[in-house]
């Protein structure tokens, strides 16, 4: 965890004392703060960051207003750490880029446990000693779309498609699985790390997420199809009618 960079913004000097801290303790030494939106993103505009805390009420601009053009210089993960915990808010978060949702006031070692959940989910595993290329295969082709899993990149009909880290790990998860139905809280266990508590809405808005980008028309999905009553299963396209 030492090279791992870490952004802090929040406009409560304490909180991200508090935080810094308790990250220094778990390994964390290339710890930034941003007390304002401003600040934040200046701070991404001139460092590459591999994980960023984000707080949604920040005195000139809110976390959801900047996420999008954070996202603009980075796919790192990005958490919204804020004491706004209604399922409208995180379907916003989810919706202008944000990969976690944690609700103030939280248990700072859970959200060590999410960054480290995050930041294994967001950087590609090398290949394992002895194992040969087709048995652990990179690059998941379903026609119309591939995913190239070292790169971590999404490609549609030949084109480079930007994709935030945890919509590109659910793509990968599924992928990796086709023709397997998997419900929202198997999808939250497997992509997110940890159990979902209920919380449909993050899997709902992701699947959303991946559809806008692989599927001709994301209403009407071919490739990522729902399976009323039980969840979710990724088609390859062969089995296409």
């Amino acid at each position: 965890m030492e090279e791992t960079a870490v952004l802090l913004v929040d406009d409560e000097p304490a909180l991200l004392l508090m935080l810094d801290m308790v990250l220094k303790k778990e390994g964390f030494r290339r710890i930034d703060h941003a007390e304002s939106a401003a600040a934040a993103l200046a701070r991404c505009r001139q460092k590459r960051y591999d994980i960023i805390l984000l707080d949604v009420m920040l005195p000139d601009k809110s976390g959801f207003e900047i996420c999008p053009f954070i996202r603009e210089t980075t796919d790192a993960p990005i958490l919204f750490v804020t004491a706004k915990g209604s399922d409208l808010d995180k379907l916003t978060g989810f919706g202008m880029g944000g990969d976690d949702y944690i609700t103030k006031p939280f248990n700072p070692l859970e959200v060590v446990a999410r960054m480290k959940a995050q930041l294994r989910r967001s950087k590609p595993q090398a290949e394992e000693p002895g194992k040969s290329a087709r048995a652990n295969t990179l690059v998941y082709d379903y026609g119309r779309f591939q995913v190239d899993e070292l790169a971590g990149e999404l490609r549609v009909e030949g084109k480079p498609i930007a994709c935030p880290a945890q919509v590109f790990q659910l793509l990968l998860y599924l992928c990796k699985h086709p023709n397997r139905i998997f419900t929202k809280d198997q999808l939250y266990e497997a992509v997110w790390g940890i159990d979902s508590m209920g919380d449909d809405h993050t899997v709902i808005v992701h699947i959303r997420r991946i559809r806008e980008r692989i599927e001709r028309a994301p209403g009407q999905p071919d490739y990522l199809v729902t399976v009323r009553g039980l969840g979710y299963k990724l088609v390859p396209s062969k089995e296409l009618p």
